[in-house]
C-alpha cells in the first residue's frame, strides 16, 4: 500500500486548506454569466466544507448587497467580510482570518473570475497553494472567465471543480463523511 501520509504534487489536504467565496453577492450575481452552476456549487462546497470541517471565509464588495440567502443558509456560523479592494488580501480583517486558519491552500469560488479572484489568487500565489473551482467561478462575460483562468493557471495556480475537491478531501468511500457527502455528487 502506498504511503498515504506523502505529501502528493497537486492534491489537496484537508487540514491545510480553507474554502474561500468571494462576492457571491445579491445585486452582482444576477449578471454573471452561467450563474445557476456558480450558486449551485457555492451551495454544494458550503455544504460540504461544514460535513468535513474546512473553516470558509465569505466575502462581500461594498454595495454589491448580502451573499446569497441559499449560500450564507448553508454557513451560518460565517460572517462574510466586507470590502472595497477588488484583492481579496488588501482589506486587513481579510488577511488576519487567512493568517489565523494557519493554513497554506486556497480554495476559491466566487466571481468575478476576472477581478476579484484572479487578482486575490494572482497575488497569494507566491505564499500559498492555490485551487480555483472552474465550476464554481464565473464573470460577467465568458471571454472574461476564460482568461481569467487561464491568466491564473499560466502563473501556477491549479484548475480544478468542484467534485475534484470533493473526492480529494473524502479520499475513500464507506465512511459516515462520505455518505454524507454523497447526495452532493449526485
Amino acid at each position: 500500500m502506498p504511503d498515504v501520509s506523502r505529501e502528493m504534487q497537486g492534491l489537496i489536504k484537508r487540514d491545510n486548506c480553507v474554502l474561500l467565496i468571494i462576492d457571491i453577492q445579491e445585486k452582482l450575481i444576477p449578471v454573471i454569466s452561467d450563474k445557476e452552476r456558480v450558486i449551485e456549487n457555492a451551495i454544494r462546497l458550503s455544504c460540504f466544507a461544514r460535513i468535513t470541517g474546512i473553516p470558509v471565509i465569505l466575502t462581500e464588495q461594498a454595495r454589491l448587497g448580502l451573499t446569497l440567502p441559499e449560500v450564507k443558509k448553508e454557513l451560518p456560523h460565517v460572517q462574510a467580510i466586507s470590502k472595497v479592494h477588488f484583492n481579496c488580501f488588501f482589506c486587513n480583517e481579510f488577511s488576519e482570518e487567512i493568517k489565523k486558519t494557519g493554513r497554506k491552500t486556497l480554495v476559491i469560488a466566487g466571481v468575478e473570475a476576472h477581478i476579484c479572484v484572479a487578482q486575490t489568487a494572482l497575488y497569494a500565489l507566491p505564499d500559498y497553494n492555490i485551487h480555483i473551482i472552474h465550476d464554481a467561478v464565473s464573470s460577467r462575460t465568458p471571454d472574461n472567465c476564460n482568461v481569467a483562468i487561464e491568466r491564473m493557471k499560466h502563473a501556477g495556480a491549479i484548475i480544478s471543480s468542484t467534485e475534484m475537491f470533493i473526492y480529494e478531501i473524502l479520499q475513500k468511500a464507506g465512511s459516515e463523511e462520505f455518505k454524507a457527502a454523497l447526495k452532493l455528487v449526485k
